[in-house]
């Protein structure tokens, strides 16, 4: 399989303990109640991240990867610092204390969950355009990118991680939040402008991420609606990578 000849012992290792992490949040949940949600929430980020920043450290070398990790993450807090107190570009929202750490109100794991699936969704647009630039693959990456949140967003305000100040269409989410994050991640790839990159691994990883939302979200956490949908979304993006890939 071409994804193992882009995993090296370290990031296999990484890949496995993410994988392992994600599947015993169920577990926690149930032991601990919802005081072990923020933990097992921003220990999976971090490590999930973590496996993403190595891929590109490996496939890239340190400049480019060290400069498109930071890049994402630096972008994405001024972002989400903007937007929690302003409202732009994703509507009235603010952070509650649940999690932690935070720098400026916005914690850490927010941004961390950017670099996390922004470069996955970067290859899916590579697989499906077979290209990591111009403006078909930056609407595609950020498409891709948008569809996660569609399970994302529900489940986050439902464990009180963030509150929108008013209530919106999309299971209590405003429809401004995803117009927002699809133009965001469309300037954001954009601006770093990624080269090609190590896109079975990360198409991997994309695509574990959507079977264990939809799992999680239909079967654990009582989210139906946005399971179905974000189910579908990023299901429609794996399947046309994936055509692609073996076509």
């Amino acid at each position: 399989m071409a994804v193992l000849t882009e995993l090296t012992a370290i990031t296999a290792g990484l890949f496995v303990l993410w994988l392992l992490t994600m599947i015993s949040l169920p577990i926690v949940r149930r032991l601990c109640g919802t005081a072990g949600e923020p933990v097992a929430i921003s220990l999976g980020v971090l490590l999930q991240s973590v496996l993403v920043g190595a891929l590109l450290l490996e496939h890239w070398g340190p400049a480019r990867a060290v400069a498109t990790a930071g890049g994402v993450v630096v972008l994405a807090w001024l972002v989400e610092f903007s937007g929690s107190r302003t409202g732009y570009p994703f509507g009235g929202y603010v952070y509650t204390e649940r999690l932690r750490p935070q720098i400026g109100h916005v914690p850490i794991a927010v941004p961390l969950a950017w670099l996390m699936m922004l470069p996955p969704s970067w290859a899916v647009s590579e697989a499906v355009l077979g290209t990591s630039s111009g403006p078909a693959f930056v609407l595609l990456a950020a498409a891709a990118f948008t569809a996660w949140d569609l399970f994302l967003d529900p489940q986050m305000v439902t464990w009180g991680f963030w509150r929108w100040e008013r209530r919106g269409g999309y299971f209590g989410v405003p429809i401004s939040n995803y117009l927002g994050w699809f133009v965001v991640a469309a300037l954001m790839t954009a601006v770093l402008q990624p080269p090609a990159m190590p896109v079975h691994a990360l198409l991997v990883i994309y695509g574990v991420t959507w079977i264990l939302q939809t799992i999680a979200q239909l079967v654990f956490w009582n989210l139906r609606g946005p399971g179905m949908i974000g189910a579908l979304a990023m299901g429609a993006a794996v399947a046309a990578a994936v055509i692609r890939l073996t076509a």
